[in-house]
């Protein structure tokens, strides 16, 4: 048995039936060329193949709770409850995979078994009128077995970068090519007394950087955990949630971090940000104080892919300033101040500043009592993805779509994952506290239009 890190326990402690605690990855492919025609049976004997194995699922998915305080190997595993075959009335749209995915992720798991799901779904009609038909797999796992790297280096591992390799084994028992990659996996274990001798190791310059906080309150690129204004996204969420998702050219977002001097993280926060504004604004709902976003990193320094290892930085987003220079510039600085600190300590000791720094925040999660005054407005998370292409028995996966949680009184989550040259963000709400969350997806495109137009003004000499 392994013992729950106090992460995860978390995860655990703040779930319920309106704050579902698991994250998704909607995966869209396309038929390999040999398979396309109004006979193909591809999908179905995919999906025979993971009904009828008999290779039991590998580590995290054969991790169940025990006692709510150790992870212990499942004995009993039953295909039937984590995995289901759904065809969607054709021909269906995108947009009718992301309703059905976002009644999906409303859904509890089940804490007496793994805690995980996979759906295959076709009856997707063709991007263009003369491309392949698609489906899709869905797969939630919960945020206290894997953080959104882990999971995706899961997803890396269990599909091949050949589209004429055979994928034999079912994605929950991960097809490796070698044991050291399954090795890479699985957390190792430490000693009561390194774990003691570590922590210890943290005090002195944990409150150093607490004291520095305190110094530098008040500056323009500090951000404190009381600095969020009210916004209708900090209200009590319902169950009911809304996913929308869009591709969009990563090398868009390279071009004007180039010519701005700025990161692409940094791009996508203020496009995020513009975006936002307008969204807020078109309901008469944008506040005088900047937005603060919880904008996760991950502390991982090796090539594990489970357990969550990590921390956040607050971001100013400047939603208060019409100026999309002014908004880029105040992210910038608000990130930049927060590297610098964490770069200043090890794992164990971000670990440990997070939550003293951000224990108000904690503290209203776990007991709901002030869900108007958060620590930050919404999360936005930026998870690196596959730089080469990826294929399930040779059907190449052309888009993937990273489904979040949202927190009572955090009504909006926005996550996007890279893959290829494409930026793929996904955008998780509550669908009663937040109406047409799929206008965003829009504003996103044209805020990002704008700084283009920004960058190439001042690459010409026409803006400081």
């Amino acid at each position: 048995m392994r013992l729950l890190t106090a992460v995860d326990q978390i995860f655990l402690l703040l779930e319920s039936r309106k704050q579902p605690m698991h994250v998704g990855g909607l995966f869209l492919f396309e038929l390999p060329k040999e398979a396309q025609g109004a006979n193909s049976d591809f999908v179905y004997q995919l999906v025979q193949q993971m009904q009828t194995s008999t290779v039991p699922p590998s580590f995290p998915f054969n991790q169940v709770l025990e006692h709510l305080l150790f992870w212990k190997q499942d004995e009993d595993f039953d295909v039937e409850h984590h995995f289901r075959h759904v065809a969607l009335p054709k021909p269906a749209r995108v947009r009718e995979l992301l309703m059905y995915i976002s009644k999906e992720h409303s859904r509890l798991l089940d804490r007496a078994m793994p805690l995980w799901e996979c759906q295959v779904i076709e009856g997707i009609r063709p991007e263009t009128e003369n491309s392949p038909e698609r489906f899709a797999l869905y797969f939630k796992i919960h945020h206290s077995l894997v953080d959104g790297i882990a999971a995706m280096r899961l997803v890396q591992k269990s599909l091949s970068q050949s589209p004429t390799e055979p994928m034999t084994l079912p994605v929950w028992s991960l097809m490796t090519r070698h044991r050291n990659q399954v090795d890479a996996l699985i957390p190792k274990g430490r000693s009561i007394r390194r774990i003691i001798k570590e922590q210890l190791s943290t005090i002195k310059p944990v409150f150093t950087e607490l004291l520095d906080n305190i110094k530098h309150n008040g500056d323009d690129d500090y951000v404190g955990t009381f600095d969020a204004p009210m916004t209708i996204f900090n209200k009590r969420i319902s169950a009911s949630r809304r996913i929308a998702a869009q591709s969009y050219d990563m090398q868009r977002f390279r071009n004007v971090a180039d010519r701005l001097d700025v990161s692409i993280n940094d791009v996508i926060l203020a496009v995020c940000s513009g975006a936002i504004r307008r969204y807020l604004m078109e309901m008469d709902a944008l506040p005088s104080k900047p937005l603060i976003a919880f904008v996760p990193i991950s502390l991982r320094s090796d090539d594990s892919a489970t357990g969550n290892q990590i921390s956040f930085l607050l971001a100013n987003l400047g939603t208060h300033s019409n100026d999309p220079m002014r908004r880029l510039q105040l992210i910038n600085r608000s990130m930049n101040s927060g590297k610098r600190r964490f770069g200043r300590m090890n794992q164990a000791q971000v670990i440990n500043y997070s939550a003293i720094a951000y224990a108000w925040e904690g503290l209203n999660l776990l007991t709901g009592l002030y869900p108007k005054k958060q620590a930050f407005n919404l999360i936005i998370s930026n998870v690196p993805g596959a730089k080469k292409p990826l294929y399930w028995n040779g059907a190449p996966l052309k888009a993937l779509y990273p489904a979040s949680i949202i927190f009572n009184g955090q009504g909006m989550n926005i996550t996007l994952a890279s893959y290829l040259d494409k930026v793929e963000f996904c955008i998780t709400a509550c669908s009663k506290l937040l109406p047409h969350v799929q206008d965003m997806l829009t504003l996103i495109d044209e805020e990002l239009t704008v700084l283009e137009n920004v960058s190439e003004e001042k690459h010409l000499g026409l803006r400081e």
